[in-house]
């Protein structure tokens, strides 16, 4: 299942918005109003949103200044959180998010809504930063 959020530009350099996404910690500031718990070490944070079971992602992978990818820490609920990240000046970048999971047809039915309507308020709260 692949979703994508729409595309946000941020008046902060690439490498200002890569660092801010490189660090476990500062995805506290992205998480939506219904979270219920936080967690970061150097490089993962667990998270659950109300209702929800908790989410480990690790940080898989950081290319130069221009993505980011994190992955789920559970077999169960396979999947990858990429931030692209392209230069529109030397003070502004636009954002994107793409999920990719690997869940079964059930699976992706039930959290497809609720996944987007996540990456989403990522995408939006990396826009107000």
């Amino acid at each position: 299942m692949n979703l994508e959020s729409p595309k946000v530009t941020v008046q902060k350099s690439k490498e200002e918005i890569f660092n801010f996404l490189s660090k476990a910690e500062n995805f506290k500031d992205l998480m939506p109003e219904n979270i219920d718990k936080f967690e970061a070490t150097d490089n993962s944070f667990l998270f659950a949103l109300k209702g929800m079971p908790e989410i480990r992602l690790n940080l898989l992978e950081q290319e130069d200044t221009n993505k980011v990818v994190l992955g789920s820490a559970s077999d169960k609920f396979p999947f990858t959180l990429t931030a692209n990240i392209e230069d529109i000046s030397e003070a502004s970048s636009d954002v994107q998010l793409f999920f990719d999971g690997k869940f079964n047809a059930m699976m992706a039915m039930m959290v497809k809504g609720p996944l987007q309507k996540f990456i989403d308020t990522l995408i939006k709260n990396i826009g107000a930063k």
